[in-house]
């Protein structure tokens, strides 16, 4: 491994309860959770942050949709809250097919409006899984495979695969969407011995940028497959258990940090723009 570093990272006013997702949203505001079902909306260029939501439970992933409404993965009440701009919840999906959800973790939508969500499973039992929820909530399984603690995800740069992080046994993976929609045959991206990733995002020269629970580092695998250290926080000074990551700003060249063990989102100006995720029309 190939130690750099790169990156120089900037501290968002405290305030929020232990943040584990972050989004950007088509408004061009962050928005990230809480553990108590706090929802909030920050305004990069001000500084500023609002709760002006709440799930009443734990939220942990964010995805938005091109009105602006928000997914929420809540492993409090068990499944996908939907959000509106207004601040209004209601329950998105909890499962399908006779099946609940059980750790709905991270959602991830497709063009056509299909919301992938994983479901983490028990820590080291190999249980997890993927969901895709249709559009207007019926959700289905979609794929056991990547089931080592299914965390994080993102479409790759074609739009035609997951990338997903299993973050025990620590490595990311992939799995095509087929044209039918089905899943394909997962394959390994890279393998991450003793460390514990959490988030993924490629930006747009197709390197795929990792966060990691512990230890506090920031890593980048690059097109060619090399694996470089960009940020290492070993004296946990700004990465608190740094968990989700997402690319946002006007021109997508921040790097949304989510901090799930401090009261921060971290920021990082970044050189080449992120991938914009996602904002289907449903």
């Amino acid at each position: 491994m190939q130690e750099t570093k790169l990156l120089e990272l900037t501290l968002f006013p405290p305030g929020l309860d232990h943040p584990e997702g972050v989004a950007w949203g088509p408004d061009g505001k962050a928005y990230a959770g809480g553990e108590a079902g706090q929802v909030y909306r920050l305004d990069l260029e001000a500084q500023t942050a609002e709760e002006f939501a709440n799930t009443g439970g734990f939220v942990l992933g964010l995805a938005h949709d091109a009105a602006g409404n928000i997914y929420a993965c809540d492993q409090g009440v068990k499944q996908i809250v939907k959000i509106t701009p207004d601040g209004t919840t209601s329950k998105y999906s909890d499962g399908g097919g006779g099946q609940n959800m059980s750790v709905p973790n991270y959602p991830v939508f497709d063009a056509a409006g299909n919301l992938y969500v994983s479901d983490s499973g028990a820590w080291a039992q190999k249980n997890g899984f993927i969901w895709r929820v249709k559009p207007g909530g019926e959700g289905e399984i979609w794929s056991t495979a990547a089931n080592g603690f299914t965390n994080g995800m993102c479409l790759g740069p074609d739009g035609k695969s997951l990338y997903v992080v299993e973050s025990s046994p620590p490595l990311i993976s992939r799995i095509p969407i087929n044209a039918d929609g089905s899943a394909g045959a997962r394959s390994i991206v890279v393998e991450l011995p003793r460390m514990v990733p959490d988030g993924v995002a490629f930006d747009e020269a197709g390197d795929l940028w990792i966060s990691f629970y512990n230890p506090n580092v920031i890593y980048r695998v690059s097109a060619d497959g090399a694996l470089q250290l960009m940020y290492d926080d070993w004296e946990q000074s700004l990465l608190i258990a740094p968990t989700n990551i997402a690319f946002g700003g006007p021109d997508m060249k921040t790097l949304l940090i989510a901090n799930l063990c401090g009261w921060n989102i971290i920021t990082a100006a970044m050189d080449v723009p992120g991938i914009r995720v996602q904002y289907p029309q449903l």
